[in-house]
């Protein structure tokens, strides 16, 4: 078992940036992928970036490119997501995930964190 608790959510107005981070804990860190995913209200969770284990594969969903970076330091068992000029449309609710595989498919994820809220108002 992994648990993953994510925290650094919270109000920015638009062009703002915010820094999220995700805490693992259990089996070991650096073994897994990790990847970014939100859901806004009304709509499916998306994918948002995934980071291989070894800290050199990544991938990011095409909004996410040039603004939003994801990091890890498996020494603290965590994974970030940095995220700069933040848009309202960025308005959802983030989870971290572990496993993966490097998938953009949320189904490929076995572990979850519970979401943390980041708005952005324009």
């Amino acid at each position: 078992q992994v648990q993953l608790v994510e925290s650094g959510g919270g109000l920015v107005q638009a062009g703002g940036s915010l820094r999220l981070s995700c805490v693992a804990s259990g089996r070991t860190f650096s073994n897994y992928n990790m990847g970014w995913f939100r859901q806004a209200p009304g709509k499916e969770r998306e994918f948002v970036a995934v980071l291989g284990w070894g800290g050199r594969l990544i991938k990011y969903v095409d909004s996410a490119k040039g603004r939003f970076t994801i990091s890890r330091d498996n020494a603290r068992n965590t994974v970030y997501l940095q995220m700069n000029s933040l848009k309202p449309d960025d308005t959802a609710v983030y989870y971290c995930a572990a496993g993966g595989g490097m998938s953009e498919y949320s189904s490929s994820y076995a572990y979850w964190g519970q979401g943390t809220q980041v708005t952005v108002s324009s």
